[in-house]
C-alpha cells in the first residue's frame, strides 16, 4: 500500500518524529486494519438506510398502505404533474425523521464518546438500529414506521459521531485518508446493497417485499453490534479515560506494530492533559483559538448536503419514475448509479487520497458535479413536460449524466466530508467538534429530505440548477478557506491553522496559549 511504503521511506531517512513534528515511528498491522474494517462497518447501517428509504417509497404496495394520497396521485397520470405525484409531507418525514432523530441523538453521543470511550458508542448505535430494523419490518401503520425511523436515526447518530472518530485515531497519519475513507465505503456497499434488494423485493407477489426490505436492515446492524463487542478501544481513547498509560502504550504498540512509541505516546498524553481540564467542551469550541475547527465542522456538513446527493440517494427512484421509467427500471437505474458508481468511485478516493491530497479531490469533484448538474437540469427542462414522459435516448442520457455526478461525489465531497472534520479537532474538542458535524450534517439532510418533493413540484428541473450553484460556492469556500491535511499527525494537526494565509491571522495568538498549555 502506498500508506506504508510512505511510512517505511520515512523511517529510513531517519525522520523517526519527536513531539517537535514530523512522522511518528510505525506501520500499518493486519490489527489495524481488520478493527477499522469492523469500526467502518458503522457506515453499511447509513448507507443501507439512505438506499433502501428511496426504494420502498417507490414502491406501489407500500404506498398503497401508508400513503394513500400518494399512491392516488401517482395513479392518476393525466391529471397530476410529473413533478408534484409524490409531493407529501408524511411521505417525506418516513425519509427525513432519522435525521431528526440522528441529530439529537449524536449530541448525546459526544458525552458518551468522550466519556467511556468510541467503543460504546459504535456498540450503542449498532444495538439501536438493529431495534429499528426489526420495529420497520413488522409496521402495521404509519406510526409504527416513523418510530422505526426513529430508533434507526438515533443508531445512525451514535456509529457517525463516534466511527470517524475511531478509524482517524486508529489509521497512521499516512494511511489516515485512506483508513477514514473506508466509513464512505462502506456507505456505497450498503447503498448498493439496499438497491438490491429492493430490486428482489419489488418482484415478490402479494405486495409485502418492502418488508424484507426493511428488515433486512438487520444484517449489517447485526455485524456492527457483535463486531464492536471485540473492538479494541483506541489509544487516544485509554489514555484520555483512563490513568493506565501502560496499558495504553501497550495498546499503541499493537496498533503501530513496533515498541518504539514514545514521541507519539508523549504528544497524547498532553492532549489528554489539556482535556481533562476541560469541563465544559460545547463552551470551549467557540473560543478563538478553535474558530477554523469550528467552521470547518458547521461548513463542510452544509456544503455536502447541499450538493444534492440526497436528490440521488433518497429519491432516485422517484426521480426516475418522474422521467418516465417503470417501477421496476428506476430501482434497477438506481443499482447502477448510487450503488455500482458511488462504491466504485470512493474506492478510487481511497487509493488517492493521501496521494493528491484532500483539496484536490474536493476541487475535481466540484467542477464534475457542477457541470453534470446543469447538463441533467438541461435535459430534463428541454424534453420533459408536466405530463407523459420522456424519450429513452434523453432518459439514458439524463442517467449517464447522474451516473457522472454521482462519481464526482463519490471521490470527493462525500468520503471527504467525513474525512476532514475528523481529523482536525484536537483531542479536547474532538468528540464534541465531530458530534457537530453530525448533528450539522442531519440538520441539512432532514431540511433537504423534508423540502426535496416539495421544491421538485414547484422548481421543477431548476432543482439541479439550485444544487449546481451551491456546488460553486463550496468550491470556492475550499479553495480559499480549508488548508491540505493530508500526512499531518492528527495531534499536531494545529500547525495547518498557524500556517494558512487566512487563519493565522485569527488562531495565531490562540494557539501560542495552547503551546503554553502543553509545555506546562
Amino acid at each position: 500500500m502506498h500508506c506504508e511504503r510512505a511510512l517505511e521511506e520515512d523511517m529510513a531517512v531517519g525522520s523517526d518524529i519527536t513531539s517537535e513534528g514530523g512522522q511518528y515511528n510505525g506501520k500499518m498491522t493486519p490489527f489495524v486494519v481488520l478493527s477499522c474494517m469492523i469500526a467502518a462497518m458503522g457506515g453499511l447501517i447509513f448507507g443501507y438506510d439512505i438506499g433502501v428509504s428511496g426504494g420502498v417509497t417507490s414502491m406501489e404496495p407500500f404506498l398503497e398502505k401508508f400513503f394513500r394520497e400518494v399512491y392516488a396521485k401517482m395513479r392518476e397520470d393525466t391529471r397530476i404533474s410529473n413533478y408534484c405525484k409524490f409531493d407529501s409531507q408524511l411521505l417525506t418525514s418516513f425519509t427525513s425523521s432519522l435525521y431528526i432523530a440522528g441529530l439529537v441523538a449524536s449530541l448525546f453521543a459526544s458525552s458518551v464518546t468522550r466519556t467511556y470511550g468510541r467503543k460504546p458508542s459504535i456498540l450503542l448505535g449498532g444495538a439501536a438500529f438493529l431495534a429499528g430494523s426489526a420495529l420497520g419490518g413488522t409496521a402495521f401503520n404509519v406510526y409504527m414506521l416513523i418510530f422505526g425511523r426513529i430508533l434507526l436515526g438515533i443508531g445512525v447518530g451514535f456509529a457517525n459521531q463516534s466511527v470517524p472518530l475511531y478509524l482517524s485515531e486508529m489509521a497512521p497519519p499516512k494511511c489516515r485518508g485512506a483508513m477514514n475513507i473506508g466509513f464512505q465505503l462502506c456507505v456505497g456497499i450498503g447503498v448498493l446493497s439496499s438497491n438490491l434488494i429492493n430490486f428482489g423485493t419489488e418482484k415478490i407477489k402479494g405486495g409485502w417485499g418492502w418488508r424484507i426490505s426493511l428488515a433486512m436492515a438487520a444484517v449489517p446492524a447485526s455485524i456492527l453490534t457483535l463486531g464492536a463487542l471485540f473492538l479494541p478501544e483506541t489509544p487516544n481513547s485509554l489514555i484520555q479515560n483512563s490513568n493506565n498509560h501502560e496499558k495504553a502504550k501497550l495498546m499503541l504498540q499493537r496498533v503501530r506494530g513496533t515498541n518504539d512509541v514514545d514521541a507519539e505516546l508523549d504528544d497524547l498524553m498532553r492532549a489528554s492533559d489539556i482535556s481533562k481540564s476541560i469541563n465544559h467542551p460545547f463552551k470551549k469550541i467557540i473560543q478563538r483559538k478553535y474558530r477554523p475547527q469550528l467552521v470547518m465542522a458547521i461548513a463542510i456538513p452544509f456544503f455536502q448536503q447541499v450538493t444534492g446527493i440526497n436528490v440521488i440517494s433518497f429519491y432516485a427512484p422517484v426521480l426516475f419514475r418522474t422521467i418516465g421509467l417503470g417501477e421496476s427500471a428506476s430501482l434497477l437505474s438506481s443499482v447502477m448509479i448510487t450503488g455500482v458508481v458511488g462504491t466504485a468511485s470512493t474506492f478510487i478516493s481511497m487509493v488517492i487520497v493521501d496521494k493528491l491530497g484532500r483539496r484536490a479531490l474536493f476541487m475535481i469533484g466540484g467542477v464534475q458535479m457542477f457541470l453534470s448538474q446543469i447538463m441533467v437540469g438541461s435535459l430534463i427542462a428541454a424534453q420533459l413536460g408536466d405530463y407523459g414522459g420522456m424519450s429513452k435516448g434523453y432518459a439514458s442520457l439524463v442517467i449517464v449524466f447522474i451516473c457522472i455526478y454521482v462519481a464526482g461525489f463519490a471521490w470527493s465531497w462525500g468520503p471527504l466530508g467525513w474525512l476532514v472534520p475528523s481529523e482536525i479537532f484536537p483531542l479536547e474538542i474532538r468528540s464534541v467538534g465531530q458530534s457537530i458535524t453530525v448533528a450539522v450534517n442531519f440538520l441539512f439532510t432532514f431540511m433537504v429530505a423534508q423540502a426535496f418533493l416539495t421544491m421538485l413540484c414547484h422548481f421543477k428541473s431548476g432543482i439541479f440548477f439550485f444544487f449546481g450553484g451551491w456546488v460553486v460556492v463550496m468550491s470556492v469556500f475550499v479553495y480559499f478557506l480549508l488548508p491540505e491535511t493530508k500526512n499531518m499527525p492528527i495531534e499536531h494537526m494545529d500547525r495547518v491553522w498557524r500556517e494558512h494565509w487566512f487563519w493565522k491571522r485569527i488562531v495565531g495568538e490562540g494557539n501560542e496559549d495552547r503551546k503554553r498549555e502543553i509545555i506546562q
